[in-house]
């Protein structure tokens, strides 16, 4: 972990429709190899903004965008979405290898989309060492040409974040990846999150609030579109600056 950020976000706001806003005004600097959670309620543009850093919202019509988002002070904007998304890869929050796919193929899913052509032992390198960064590698190596949706729900995740990594992102996005799992489940990818954090920089959305003072170094916490407070997790969680964030903190709104 450094206290470089490789992400800055500048008053970004993004509408969906004239004059009502999913994400306010928001600037913050993502630090390098940390956990960052985003919390808040429901509807506050927590996964707005989450989407928007690998330019996910532009899939939906009539989006509008202000603002800037650098990667490593380079505005993301500036480049192909497809090379962007390479940069910065994404995990939602159901499972969702592709299931026509066997797990082999879900993991090099996204060169082979792309058109990218590799030879047979690198694309087995990229199998096994993206399956074995999920700690998944053991459990499947005898199914690898078996249909990943053969696999348990947790299993399912850790594939889908071994598809994110298999092209070696900068940054890696989790739109509350552990919410459709069961506790065993979710504490294998909570300790996941913990070793992929040594090679890259993670940002997760989270509604669990105990997930986010266990797992991550910084917390930005939204309230209607607005980043209210960002800080280092313990600080932020012991003595919020904004009353809103206490208030959410103790359960008085959420």
């Amino acid at each position: 972990m450094t206290d470089t950020p490789i992400l800055t976000i500048e008053n970004l706001s993004i509408s969906y429709e004239a004059g009502k806003y999913a994400v306010k005004s928001v600037s913050a600097s993502i630090r390098e190899y940390a956990i960052t959670a985003i919390m808040g309620p429901s509807g506050c543009g927590k996964s707005t903004l989450l989407r928007a850093i690998n330019r996910m919202h532009e899939l939906y019509p009539d989006i509008n965008v202000t603002g800037d988002i650098k990667l490593n002070g380079e505005s993301i904007f500036s480049l192909p979405a497809i090379e962007l998304r390479r940069k910065i890869g994404m995990v939602f929050q159901r499972p969702n290898p592709f299931p026509n796919m066997t797990v082999y193929e879900n993991v090099v899913a996204g060169y082979s989309l792309n058109g990218i052509r590799l030879k047979k032992s690198q694309r087995d390198d990229i199998v096994e060492k993206a399956l074995r960064s999920v700690t998944l590698w053991d459990e499947v190596k005898e199914s690898l040409y078996r249909k990943g949706t053969f696999l348990s729900g947790g299993q399912q995740q850790r594939l889908c974040i071994a598809r994110a990594i298999s092209f070696n992102p900068k940054i890696l996005l989790l739109d509350e990846p552990t919410s459709a799992l069961d506790p065993i489940a979710t504490s294998k990818i909570e300790d996941l999150l913990g070793e992929l954090r040594k090679e890259y920089t993670l940002l997760l959305v989270t509604h669990n609030m105990s997930q986010a003072a266990r797992i991550s170094d910084d917390s930005m916490f939204m309230y209607m579109g607005e980043l209210i407070e960002k800080g280092h997790t313990e600080t932020l969680f012991t003595n919020p600056r904004d009353s809103r964030t206490e208030a959410y903190l103790t359960g008085k709104f959420g």
